[in-house]
């Protein structure tokens, strides 16, 4: 009961003094406000980034590993750029030699993308087209919302048959089911047998928007873009998702070395990606962003620690009277203490939630197919941020005036 009545009482206190200097009280918020908003502003930002790679994980396969002409991250060291152009594409052959040996493989695909546009009676979109093999939909999400999935009869015999993202089919059926009905992409008839649900782009896509794709099988798909020329991207999923990743890759390196002749000590001719190195990356590089945020948001709390620190030794000289007062009546040190201290937090506290006002309300900006979140960790983050400013800004004024003579303090004009 004592420590609420002393927490309402400084309440009431510190409530009065910021009212008295209505623009005193608002100059000294302003640099702990830019400061919180500073940090808390590139945490959710990069917290928004960060939510958006590991979702856009599951879309390209997140236990999963890219066979490849370039790696994804340019290796720093010392091989040669034009070594990369020189190498070979992965070929038809080498994922059906694959598709057949690997041990540690849960399941394995070849794709391909071009672009084409797609044509309905007098309604068109410009779209990418995308060559894939059965077990596609194994290793990539692709729930399908109207019709059905290839057969593999279909893939294997290169069938004229579509599946559309769903901007696509809005675009070029409207408001008429799509199933069945034929389209033509580069001049080739195709009839479509499902819709993919809607999923919106990711920072993290393999191709492009997999709302604006349309899915073929992709030996289809090599003769109507590459003259039967049978390359891609080969990529495989784990059989063991928690740590199968390593050996498949291992596995998968043997093979491709030895399907491509290379001897010992010879450098790869390929490139294998894994999404989780990838995310690995720009996790380090996001950290990286979170501390650089946090060093300027800092100095302009340190800014806004001073203006509080200033104000309450203003605050101090202002009511020294007041204090011997009080002490004459009988108040303890410790009261002293803890309302000058509590004044300088409720400050602080005040200015962080300006802060982190303004960090919610940037976040109704939209960044392209990006969702800006304040979470909750960043707000707690944020007032105890702000809470140690005060506390760091209002000791000093804080002891001063609790060890004030009470005698000497009542004469102070």
């Amino acid at each position: 009961m004592l420590f609420l009545r002393l927490t309402l009482e400084s309440f009431r206190f510190a409530w009065q003094a910021l009212r008295s200097n209505i623009l005193r009280t608002v100059l000294s918020l302003l640099g702990v406000t830019v400061g919180i908003f500073s940090i808390i502003g590139v945490y959710t930002m990069v917290d928004s980034l960060e939510t958006n790679v590991k979702s856009g994980l599951s879309s390209i396969g997140s236990q999963s590993i890219y066979v490849d002409k370039f790696p994804w991250i340019m290796d720093g060291g010392d091989y040669p750029w034009w070594k990369y152009f020189m190498r070979p594409q992965p070929t038809y052959r080498e994922f059906r030699n694959l598709k057949n040996t690997l041990s540690e493989a849960d399941a394995i695909i070849i794709m391909a993308w071009n672009s084409a546009l797609a044509k309905r009676k007098n309604n068109s979109y410009s779209s990418q087209v995308q060559g894939v093999t059965f077990e596609y939909d194994k290793i990539n999400e692709t729930p399908i919302e109207k019709g059905r999935y290839f057969l593999e009869q279909e893939v294997d015999a290169a069938r004229p048959v579509a599946i559309l993202g769903v901007d696509v089919a809005q675009t070029l059926f409207g408001d008429e089911d799509p199933i069945n009905q034929r389209i033509k992409v580069k001049g080739e008839n195709f009839t479509v047998i499902g819709v993919v649900q809607k999923k919106g782009k990711s920072l993290v896509t393999v191709g492009s928007n997999p709302d604006q794709r349309i899915l073929i099988p992709f030996l289809k798909h090599k003769r109507m873009f590459s003259s039967g020329n049978l390359t891609g991207t080969i990529q495989i999923k784990a059989k063991d998702v928690d740590n199968g990743l390593d050996n498949l890759e291992s596995e998968v390196r043997g093979r491709m070395r030895t399907l491509r002749g290379l001897r010992p000590l010879a450098d790869d001719n390929f490139a294998l990606n894994r999404p989780d190195a990838l995310v690995g990356f720009m996790t380090a590089i996001f950290s990286s962003i979170r501390t650089g945020g946090f060093v300027i948001g800092l100095f302009a709390l340190l800014i806004g620690g001073f203006g509080i620190a200033n104000i309450m030794f203003v605050s101090v000289k202002e009511r020294t009277n007041i204090i011997g007062i009080q002490k004459s009546l009988g108040a303890k040190n410790f009261f002293i203490l803890f309302q000058f201290l509590f004044e300088a937090v409720f400050l602080c506290l005040l200015g962080g939630l300006i802060g982190l006002l303004l960090v919610y309300m940037a976040s109704f900006i939209q960044l392209g197919d990006m969702d800006i979140v304040l979470t909750t960790s960043n707000m707690i983050f944020g007032l105890v941020i702000s809470s140690i400013i005060g506390v760091v800004a209002g000791l000093i004024p804080a002891v001063q005036a609790a060890n004030m003579d009470p005698v000497i303090a009542i004469r102070a004009k």
